[in-house]
């Protein structure tokens, strides 16, 4: 395995292209799809000996497009079989309806946080901006969880891990390694509720998919960006409880202010937001407000659209609402 480093004009830290050779030429991951970073790529597999019409198989561990925005071309290439799992499949593989899906409902939970009108546009009109970033669409080839690929004589199992995206995958080998995208991280949280507007529930869909993936106890995780985790548990038990302090910190906001807005709770959690982060803010504010909801310790009340949220167990047991793993 060889590991590709790619830039990124808007996310956070520089991507990780994986390369599996041999027989089969398969990457995990593709990059965004800027010029820079494709002549980066380019570059990268040349140094293996490699270029995109060498490309058997491209493993996309999500929609996102610093992730999958170069699988396309790299297909339009090579002819390579692109895979994504199935719930992300239709944005990587540009289906319009599921386009037009998505963009619908981020306008709807924009408008649900009660984000300004100015700020909302300014959002909108810079997600517009950086379109292009998703690239051609790729014909897709769907996977479900637990499907397994045979790849120059090792196994890799799709574990599905919903949260920050609905369709993110891990690719575990049979070695105890696994490629996790965005699953966990090394240094960041990845964001829960505005990194992706589809997923029901995020928080607890996020929570239950750490402990799956701690549970599976992998000796290393390689993630979509910065460098390797040694002790892949360990991070997602440390991530389990940084979001327990953040769920504490959102019930304090309500506490001392009564009842309050996802883009207010937000602005108390993160103060002032730029760029990409006018979504992630928000939408991880949300994620926290949507999980207290589901437990009854918060009731939410809509107003003309917007939803705010109120404290009604004034002490809860935080600890009591995550699952918890083994670390």
């Amino acid at each position: 395995m060889k590991r590709i480093q790619l830039g990124n004009t808007v996310f956070e830290g520089r991507n990780n292209v994986y390369v599996l050779d041999g027989e089969t030429t398969a990457l995990v991951d593709a990059g965004v799809a800027v010029p820079a970073v494709r002549e980066e790529l380019r570059a990268g597999l040349a140094d293996h000996g490699l270029s995109f019409a060498d490309v058997d198989e491209v493993f996309v561990t999500h929609w996102h497009h610093d992730h999958a925005g170069l699988a396309g071309e790299i297909q339009d290439e090579s002819g390579a079989i692109v895979r994504v799992h199935e719930a992300d499949a239709p944005l990587v593989g540009g289906e319009p309806s599921a386009v037009d899906a998505e963009r619908e409902l981020l306008r709807e939970r924009l408008i649900e946080w009660n984000l300004p009108d100015e700020t909302r546009d300014g959002l909108l009109s810079f997600l517009e901006r950086h379109a292009d970033l998703a690239g051609r669409p790729a014909d897709v080839t769907p996977f479900t969880d637990g499907d397994a690929f045979e790849l120059n004589g090792r196994t890799y199992e799709a574990v599905h891990l919903p949260g920050h995206a609905a369709g993110l995958c891990a690719f575990a080998s049979d070695d105890e390694e696994a490629f996790v995208g965005d699953a966990i991280l090394p240094k960041y949280t990845p964001n829960v509720g505005g990194a992706d507007v589809r997923v029901d529930s995020p928080l607890e869909t996020y929570a239950d998919s750490l402990v799956r993936l701690a549970d599976r106890g992998f000796d290393r995780a390689w993630p979509g960006h910065r460098d390797a985790i040694d002790d892949p548990a360990g991070r997602a038990a440390t991530i389990l409880e940084h979001h327990r302090d953040r769920t504490r910190n959102v019930a304090a906001v309500l506490s001392e202010r009564g009842p309050c807005d996802a883009w207010t709770v937000s602005a108390h959690l993160f103060g002032e937001l730029r760029g990409i982060h006018v979504l992630h803010g928000p939408g991880e504010a949300y994620a926290h407000l949507d999980h207290l909801r589901a437990r009854g310790v918060v009731d939410r009340v809509e107003r003309d659209g917007a939803v705010e949220y109120e404290l009604v167990e004034p002490d809860p047991d935080v600890d009591a609402l995550f699952p918890r793993t083994d670390r």
